[in-house]
């Protein structure tokens, strides 16, 4: 059985310019405007499909190490995420609202991987976003281009 799917838009959609993935929260063009039209189980695959995407993209340059800090992190900044989504969700929703502002990750509970140390939280959310967005849009051209 599945539960009412909350709408992944961020408010930032870029669909309307045409573009077949939007840049805001990487649905397809198809997902966005027939979203409500689909079932909970049609919803809950296209959320399903995004979250598999940020474990990828968050896991090659972040170590979450502690959930529970991450999440009462989170509830402290009051910042909503969806706690049936993965960790990985969380660090992004996280870094997308408060990258600028956090001078110690590992005090939410995850840590840069080595070889992205060097970098601020600043470039990294950019990173994650470019390489969320570059994914979706290959899974887009293989199997709806």
């Amino acid at each position: 059985m599945y539960h009412k799917v909350n709408t992944p838009c961020i408010g930032l959609c870029s669909t309307a310019l045409g573009d077949g993935v939007c840049r805001g929260c990487k649905r397809f063009a198809h997902e966005v405007i027939d979203w409500n039209g689909y079932t909970a189980e049609q919803q809950q695959a296209v959320v399903d499909r995004l979250d598999d995407f940020l474990v990828r993209v968050v896991g090659n340059r972040i170590d979450i190490f502690d959930e529970k800090i991450l999440r009462e992190q989170m509830g402290l900044w009051q910042i909503h995420c969806d706690t049936d989504l993965s960790s990985s969700r969380w660090v992004y929703e996280l870094l997308r609202a408060a990258a600028g502002q956090i001078r110690e990750p590992e005090a939410f509970g995850f840590r840069l991987k080595a070889d992205w140390r060097g970098h601020s939280l600043e470039e990294i959310k950019q990173w994650l976003d470019r390489d969320f967005y570059t994914l979706s849009c290959a899974h887009y051209e293989r199997y709806m281009g």
